[in-house]
């Protein structure tokens, strides 16, 4: 899949690249002519990413949660010029009844998935707001929920908070900043094949019949999704469907989920 205009040269950020979904984002963007800034805490899986780059790669290594490295990173990464895209993939997920749920994860969750994204926006707003010539250019900011970040789902109770949060807040921005050159984007991927899910889950998803897509779907998707005037863009079917039925009448999704729940709930403390 090939951006209409991947001829032009630019440069993007993506955190979370160590994972599936960041890393396969990635190496889609570096396809389409950009110089990619590839952020992650494990060296060694941002060094073997490189390695399969096509075009010019950098490794920003760092904890986003850290206030001094998310500092040091935007540094480097604005080093030279200006970001064209910033697109914030770093997440984590949970699943567990929400009695049962751990406070620390429950607040690690929130603070990755959620406050952190905030805070690394708006830093880069700031970084942006420091170069004359970009108010000239389009930017996009591209924020990477959930197809959960619309419909609340059992088990994935804190997940589903920090993902209908982040679209909370990207929504507010693109209101907010409408009449500037900045593009704030919701980008939702349903059930997808990556170690950021429990052996469990998968299991939960084969049994339930959810489809699961592989990283490259999500990745060509996004460019898809980039490439487009949409603001936000949630992946699969019937997803798009349940979307717009829980927005609507949010009864027959209750229903749909609670002829499933006994199912759920087997999973809830396998482990």
């Amino acid at each position: 899949m090939i951006l209409k205009h991947a001829h032009i040269n630019k440069t993007c950020l993506v955190t979370g690249a160590s994972g599936g979904i960041g890393g396969a984002i990635a190496k889609i963007l570096g396809k389409n002519g950009y110089h990619v800034f590839i952020q992650g805490r494990d060296e060694h899986k941002l060094t073997k990413l490189k390695s399969t780059m096509s075009g010019s790669c950098d490794i920003l290594l760092g904890d986003l949660n850290n206030p001094d490295d998310r500092a040091n990173m935007l540094t480097l990464a604005f080093e030279n010029s200006p970001i064209d895209l910033l697109v914030n993939a770093a997440g984590l997920s949970s699943f567990a009844a929400f009695e049962d749920a751990n406070p620390e994860v429950t607040n690690n969750l929130m603070q990755t998935n959620l406050i952190t994204p905030m805070l690394l926006t708006q830093a880069f707003i700031a970084k942006l707001n420091g170069f004359q010539d970009t108010q000239k250019k389009q930017v996009d900011v591209v924020q990477v929920g959930s197809a959960f970040g619309y419909i609340g789902y059992p088990g994935f109770s804190s997940y589903c908070a920090s993902k209908f949060g982040l679209r909370g807040f990207t929504e507010a921005l693109a209101r907010e900043y409408s009449d500037t050159n900045i593009r704030f984007r919701y980008f939702a991927p349903r059930a997808t094949n990556t170690s950021i899910n429990e052996e469990r889950v998968d299991q939960m998803n084969k049994a339930l019949g959810n489809a699961v897509d592989n990283v490259d779907v999500v990745a060509n998707t996004f460019i898809d999704f980039l490439n487009s005037n949409k603001r936000q863009q949630v992946i699969g079917w019937p997803e798009k469907l349940f979307v717009r039925i829980n927005g609507f009448i949010p009864s027959l999704v209750d229903n749909a989920i609670r002829s499933k729940l006994s199912v759920i709930k087997g999973y809830f403390k396998q482990s």
